[in-house]
C-alpha cells in the first residue's frame, strides 16, 4: 500500500520557498545580446564581441557537463544557432579558442574562469556541427591574418630563422605581427611567453589601448597572426574540442595526407592548407605527410639499434671500427634533429611529450660514451675503454622502448600512457613521503646498532623490509637493542607492509580509475599535437636525418659569406630531391599500391562544397549553408513557438527534401570540382544518376510513412 506523505508549513508562518537558495537559471537566461559579427570584423573585434557575451551569459562557476546538459548552458545554445545562421566570419572558431585559452589562464576567480572557457570550447565545436565536413576544414585551417597588411614571408626567410621541422607547431607561433621574427629569431619558449603576456590582455577595452596611446603594435591578438584553429586547441590545451569526430576527421586527413600544406617544391612555394590531388601536386610535397615521417623515423631508430647492438658485439677495445663510425654518424644526426627541436619549442613544452625525454637521456648516454672511448684509447686506459662499453650498454634501457614509440599512436597504448604518466607522478609525489620516514627510522636503527650493524648494512635491511621481507626485522631486532629495539621494529614493519603499501596501491588505482575516464581526450591530444608539428612547418625544406647532417656540413659554412637569395633556396631544393628520390619512390609506390583506385579523390572523404584551396571559406558558399540550416533548424520542436511537435510525417517530407536538395548541390559542386581536378564528366554524371536514385527512393519511403500516419490516426478517431 502506498504511503501517503503531507507536507506541514513550518512554523511562525514562514514559508517553505523563502528557506530556498535562489536558482541560478537565471543566471543563464537569453538576458544577453547576440554579438553580431561581420565579415569586415577584425580578429580583434570578434574576439571582444565573442568575450562580451560570454561574461554576460556565463557569470556562475559551472562545470563542463552543466554547461553540456543543463539549463546553465541555454544562453551557449542559443550563440551556437545565432552563428551557424548569421556568422560566416572565417575566424570565428580561432576567437573561440583563443578565449578559451585567456579564460582557461586566468587566476582570478578560477571556478567562474573555468565555466566561461568551457563555454568558449562548447560553442566552437557545437558550431561545427552546425557545418559540413568541408566548411569545417575550412574554419579549423583558416590561418588569422595579419591586421597591418604585412605579406607573409617567404621561405628563405622561414629557411634563416629556423633550424628545424619538427617542432612546427610552436615554430609557427613565431611569427609576429611584424614580420621581423625571420630577421631576429625567436625560440618557441619566447613567442609562448609573448602569447601569455597578450592572452591576458585579449579582453581589454580597444578604447582603452588608444587612449593609452598604445600602437597597433600592441594589440594583443597580434601574436596569433598565422595561426590556424587547431594550432590554437593544441597550445590552449582545447582537448574536448580536439577529440571531437569532425575534427579528428581533419587531423586524420592531415595524417594520411589528403590535407597538405605544400603543394610543390620550387624557389616560390608558398604555404597553404589544400586538398592533395596527385594530378597536380609534387610528388616530393608527400616528404611532409606526418604518416610518412613517423615511418621513416621508425625506420631510422630501427637501423641505430642494429649499429648499437653490431657495435656491442664486436666491442674491440683497441680501434674504432669503421660500424662504430657509422654509430657515430647516426648518434650526431639524432642529436642534430632532436637539439634543434628543443631549442625551436623550448625546454618546458618539449619535455612534454615522454619520448622527447628519452631522446634527450639517448643523447646524454651517448656523448658519455664518446668521450669515454675516446680518451681512453687515447692515453690507452683499458679501465675507461670498459667503462666506456658498460656506459653505452645503458643505451638500451631507451633506445629499446624508443624503437617502439609508434605504438602510442594506437589507440590502446596511446590512452594508457597518460594513465601511467600521471599514475608516475602521484607515485613520485608519494614516496617523498616515504623516503621522510625511511630515513627516520634508518638514523634511529642505525645508532641504536652502531656496535653490530654498519651504515650499509642497515639501509640495505630496511629497504628489504619495505619491499616486502618482513622476517629480516625480526632478525635484526635483537641486534640494535634488547628493549628499544622490538617495539620500534614492529612499528617500521606496520608502517612499511601495511600501511604506506597499502595506501599506496589504493592511491594508485584510483588515480587510474581518475585518469581513465579521460585518456581518450589525452591520446588524442598527443596524437593531435604530433601530426600538427609534423606538417605545418614553415620551412620550405627538411632533410630526414642522416641527410640533414649533409645539408648541415654543405650550407652552414656557405651562409656565413653568402646571401640566402633564390640560388641559395634552389640549390637546397636540389639536394633535397637528389637525396630524398629514393625515399620518394618507396612513397609513390605505396599509394599506387594501397589507393591507386580512389587515385584523385583523396578528398572525397569530406562532404559539403569542394574547392581547391582550404581555409577560407567562401562568404557565398557559407550563406547558402547558413540558410540551409536556417530551415533545418525549424524542424527542431525547441524552435517551434507554439510549443508543439509537428506531424511526423510533414516533417519527415520536409528533411527528405531538404536532404534531396543538399544532396543535388552536392553533386552540382562535385561536378565543378571534378572538372577543375580534371576527372572525367561520365563518372559525375553516373554519380547524380545514383543520387537521384536514392531520392526516389527516399520519397517512397517518405509516402509510405506518410500512409501509415493517416491510417494510424483515423483508427484512433474511430475508436
Amino acid at each position: 500500500m502506498p504511503i501517503r506523505v503531507k507536507s506541514r508549513a513550518p512554523q511562525g508562518g514562514q514559508r517553505t520557498e523563502s528557506l530556498r537558495t535562489p536558482s541560478p537559471r537565471h543566471k543563464f537566461g537569453f538576458v544577453a545580446e547576440l554579438p553580431d559579427i561581420s565579415e569586415e570584423d577584425t580578429f580583434r573585434e570578434v574576439v571582444k564581441k565573442l568575450s562580451i557575451y560570454i561574461a554576460d551569459t556565463v557569470q556562475l562557476p559551472s562545470t563542463f557537463e552543466q554547461l553540456r546538459t543543463t539549463a546553465a548552458g541555454d544562453g551557449l545554445r542559443a550563440l551556437v544557432d545565432h552563428l551557424g545562421r548569421t556568422c560566416t566570419h572565417p575566424a570565428i572558431v580561432n576567437a573561440l579558442l583563443a578565449l578559451k585559452w585567456h579564460y582557461g589562464t586566468s587566476v582570478e576567480d578560477k571556478g567562474l574562469m573555468d565555466a566561461r572557457a568551457n563555454a568558449c570550447e562548447i560553442v566552437a565545436w557545437r558550431f561545427l556541427t552546425h557545418l559540413s565536413e568541408r566548411e569545417a576544414v575550412d574554419y579549423c585551417l583558416y590561418e588569422i591574418p595579419d591586421s597591418k597588411g604585412v605579406e607573409r614571408s617567404s621561405p628563405s626567410d622561414e629557411e634563416e630563422g629556423e633550424i628545424d621541422e619538427h617542432s612546427a607547431l610552436l615554430a609557427q607561433a613565431l611569427h609576429s605581427s611584424t614580420g621581423s621574427s625571420r630577421r631576429t629569431p625567436q625560440n618557441a619558449s619566447t613567442k609562448r611567453n609573448l602569447l601569455l603576456n597578450s592572452i591576458s590582455r585579449l579582453t581589454m577595452s580597444m578604447s582603452a589601448d588608444d587612449e593609452d596611446g598604445e600602437g597597433e603594435g600592441e594589440d594583443p591578438t597580434a601574436n596569433f597572426t598565422n595561426l590556424n584553429a587547431l594550432e590554437i586547441a593544441a597550445i590552449a590545451d582545447a582537448k574536448r574540442f580536439l577529440s571531437q569526430n569532425v575534427v579528428q576527421k581533419i587531423i586524420t586527413g592531415i595524417w594520411e595526407g589528403s590535407i597538405i600544406f605544400w603543394k610543390d617544391l620550387s624557389v616560390h612555394s608558398e604555404k597553404k592548407p589544400q586538398f592533395y590531388n596527385p594530378n597536380t601536386a609534387d610528388p616530393f610535397s608527400r616528404l611532409r605527410v606526418p604518416k610518412y615521417l613517423k615511418s621513416f623515423e621508425v625506420l631510422f631508430f630501427i637501423t641505430f639499434l642494429f649499429l648499437y647492438y653490431g657495435v656491442l658485439l664486436e666491442r674491440d677495445p683497441t680501434r674504432i671500427t669503421p660500424l662504430e663510425i657509422f654509430l657515430y654518424l647516426w648518434f650526431a644526426a639524432f642529436a642534430l634533429d632532436e637539439l634543434s627541436e628543443w631549442i625551436d619549442a623550448g625546454s618546458i613544452f618539449y619535455a612534454t611529450d615522454i619520448w622527447n625525454v628519452f631522446d634527450m637521456a639517448m643523447i646524454a648516454i651517448g656523448a658519455v660514451y664518446v668521450v669515454l672511448r675516446i680518451v681512453g684509447l687515447e692515453t690507452q686506459n683499458p679501465e675507461l675503454v670498459d667503462l666506456s662499453f658498460n656506459v653505452l650498454a645503458l643505451e638500451a634501457l631507451f633506445m629499446v622502448p624508443r624503437v617502439f614509440s609508434i605504438l602510442s599512436l594506437s589507440p590502446y597504448w596511446g590512452t594508457l600512457i597518460p594513465c601511467l604518466k600521471e599514475m608516475g607522478k602521484d607515485f613520485i609525489k608519494f614516496m617523498v613521503l616515504v623516503v621522510v620516514i625511511y630515513f627516520g627510522f634508518l638514523t634511529t636503527f642505525s645508532l641504536l646498532g652502531r656496535h653490530h650493524l654498519s651504515l650499509h648494512k642497515m639501509v640495505m635491511n630496511l629497504t628489504k623490509i619495505f619491499f616486502g621481507s618482513s622476517f629480516v626485522g625480526f632478525e635484526l631486532m635483537d641486534q640494535m637493542d634488547t628493549f628499544l629495539g622490538p617495539p620500534l621494529m614492529i612499528i617500521f614493519i606496520t608502517l612499511s607492509s601495511i600501511l604506506l603499501t597499502g595506501s599506496l596501491t589504493g592511491m594508485l588505482s584510483n588515480s587510474f580509475s581518475r585518469v581513465i575516464t579521460h585518456a581518450r581526450e589525452e591520446y588524442l591530444y598527443v596524437y593531435s599535437v604530433y601530426v600538427l608539428e609534423a606538417s605545418t612547418s614553415n620551412r620550405l625544406t627538411h632533410f630526414y636525418p642522416p641527410f640533414n647532417l649533409l645539408a648541415v656540413l654543405i650550407f652552414r659554412p656557405l651562409r656565413l659569406f653568402l646571401p640566402s637569395d633564390n640560388k641559395f633556396r634552389k640549390a637546397r631544393i636540389l639536394l633535397l630531391k637528389a637525396t630524398h628520390l629514393p625515399i620518394v619512390a618507396v612513397i609513390e609506390f605505396y599509394e599506387w599500391l594501397t589507393i591507386n583506385s580512389s587515385k584523385g579523390t583523396q578528398y572525397s572523404g569530406f562532404r559539403g562544397p569542394r574547392q581547391a584551396v582550404i581555409g577560407s571559406p567562401h562568404p557565398t558558399v557559407a550563406k547558402r549553408f547558413a540558410q540551409s540550416r536556417l530551415s533545418n533548424s525549424s524542424l527542431r520542436p525547441d524552435n517551434n513557438p507554439l510549443g508543439q511537435l509537428r506531424p511526423p510525417a510533414i516533417s519527415a517530407i520536409s528533411e527528405g527534401a531538404i536532404h534531396g536538395r543538399r544532396a543535388q548541390q552536392q553533386a552540382a559542386d562535385e561536378a565543378v570540382e571534378g572538372r577543375a581536378f580534371g576527372q572525367n564528366d561520365t563518372d559525375v554524371e553516373v554519380r547524380i544518376a545514383d543520387l537521384t536514385a536514392k531520392i526516389d527512393r527516399l520519397t517512397e519511403l517518405v509516402l509510405m510513412l506518410q500512409t501509415q500516419s493517416s491510417t494510424t490516426l483515423g483508427n484512433v478517431g474511430v475508436a
